[in-house]
């Protein structure tokens, strides 16, 4: 029997309600077409982030009753530095409520306006972190990572041509650092493959450039390392971890991912300099150097969540229920980037909407009307969230790719509830040219895709011919 088993047994459940179809469509209306601003109790399966929406562990639950809460030096963070400083080895372990306050610490001491910072593909807030300091965010992802419909392993890979065409166009001074972000979110949850890390590790180490990576999911990064390299395949995950990160100077971590906790991150890094200045400033915005923004309780979570991520089981479990759903969707005819990603599943839009144009923001019209029909919450990854300006021409750039991220949290829901997902995917793609394009009614300066507002193209309904 090759099918996800659960390496735990469920302890506690969650009442959730389903809201009937009138109702969700009026919600989805009020909401301007926008997912993030509908009600949790709306929804009926949330896939909108796997980003602390995970279930905690009993040992992790346990480990908040006894939290330390010194302001100082307490026993919570001298745990966490511990297991810290052994999954990712860097010298200098600094606290953060979240992963995108680690990237704006980092950026803010880091990046000087007019500077580049490449990356495999930056995701939204790492881009608009880059942005506020008046940097300029590249993606240089392999073009194999560009194609939904291709199978290859790796495809979150970063091209060395295109890493090196950005060196000499911008020029060493003009680089202070290179992400690499572990596994590949804006391309699809794609992993990165060991060979490339010591690449671009080569790379950076002979331009005298650090590299940091984003790591929010490395443990899951690893798995894939494990599975599919050859050369791996007897090693340990936290092995594979270490070898990782001694290629890099440092990371980024948002832990309401693979931390298996509601909140927290860290910054890691290995430059004495650079990690007093990242302090100091912490201090300024976020709190004592040993807390960093967080309770002790959350730290003491954080580290035992740190350690059963690395599960082998329940990594097999985890990455295995996401590919079941893309399965389903495979057999559904449900269009979507392959291979199944390791934290969710990318549905291509632009394949399942061909008549909308990027400017109507197809994925984000699929998106709403995956609420519509069946009360799903996923999030757009295309036009909206990712349109911006060349900084050389000024002209609006769109994506690559117009995808629809489900993301899975951890340990949350059953297959039951992911076979109903894949069917209101399938009947989201049969309302084929009756659903409409959208078009912005308001936006904020940065990071619109959170509270922009739309409506469909000319006013109307989402789907020709239906009555709200």
């Amino acid at each position: 029997m090759n099918l996800p088993f659960e390496p735990y047994r469920i302890k506690v459940v969650e009442r959730i309600h389903r809201v009937s179809r009138p109702e969700r469509s009026r919600l989805l209306a009020e909401a301007g077409y926008n997912v993030f601003k509908i009600p949790s109790e709306a929804i009926y399966v949330d896939l909108l982030t796997d980003s602390g929406t995970g279930a905690m562990s009993d040992r992790q639950w346990a480990a908040l009753m006894t939290g330390d809460e010194a302001y100082a030096q307490s026993r919570s963070w001298g745990e966490f530095e511990s297991v810290v400083k052994d999954i990712f080895g860097y010298g200098h372990v600094i606290p953060t409520h979240q992963g995108r306050a680690a990237e704006g610490l980092l950026f803010a001491v880091a990046v000087k306006p007019g500077q580049v910072v490449p990356s495999n593909i930056h995701f939204d807030t790492t881009r608009a972190n880059v942005e506020h300091v008046g940097g300029i965010a590249l993606d240089c992802v392999d073009d194999q990572g560009l194609d939904p419909a291709l199978e290859a392993p790796f495809k979150g890979d970063m091209s060395l041509a295109k890493l090196a065409a950005a060196f000499e166009k911008y020029g060493r001074d003009r680089i202070p650092l290179v992400m690499l972000t572990i596994t590949n979110n804006s391309g699809g949850g794609q992993p990165v493959s060991l060979a490339n890390i010591r690449a671009v590790s080569a790379f950076c180490r002979e331009m005298g450039v650090p590299l940091i990576f984003d790591a929010c999911r490395f443990a899951e990064n690893a798995w894939f390392i494990q599975q599919r390299e050859e050369a791996f395949r007897e090693w340990s995950i936290p092995d594979i971890c270490r070898e990782v990160f001694s290629l890099g100077d440092g990371c980024t971590m948002s832990a309401k991912k693979d931390g298996l906790v509601n909140i927290g991150g860290f910054l890691c890094l290995n430059d004495d300099a650079l990690a007093l200045q990242v302090t100091n400033l912490l201090i300024l915005r976020e709190g004592f150097p040993t807390y960093g923004g967080l309770a002790g309780r959350d730290l003491a979570a954080l580290a035992q969540g740190l350690r059963e991520v690395m599960d082998p089981d329940y990594l097999a479990y985890r990455i295995g229920q996401v590919a079941r759903l893309g399965g389903r969707l495979q057999e559904l005819g449900v269009p979507f980037l392959k291979p199944a990603g390791g934290h969710a599943i990318y549905l291509d839009a632009r394949a399942a909407l061909p008549h909308i144009p990027q400017e109507q923001f197809p994925a984000q019209a699929f998106t709403a009307a995956l609420y519509l029909e069946g009360g799903v919450r996923a999030v757009e990854i295309g036009s909206l969230m990712f349109d911006h300006r060349d900084p050389d021409t000024g002209k609006v750039v769109h994506p690559a790719m117009e995808l629809v991220r489900l993301a899975v949290p951890r340990r949350v829901y059953t297959q039951t509830q992911l076979d109903y997902v894949a069917e209101v995917c399938a009947r989201v793609v049969a309302e084929g040219e009756r659903l409409r394009g959208l078009e912005i009614t308001y936006q904020p300066p940065a990071l619109r895709h959170f509270t922009a507002e739309l409506q469909p193209v000319g006013g109307g309904d989402l789907m020709a011919g239906e009555s709200v």
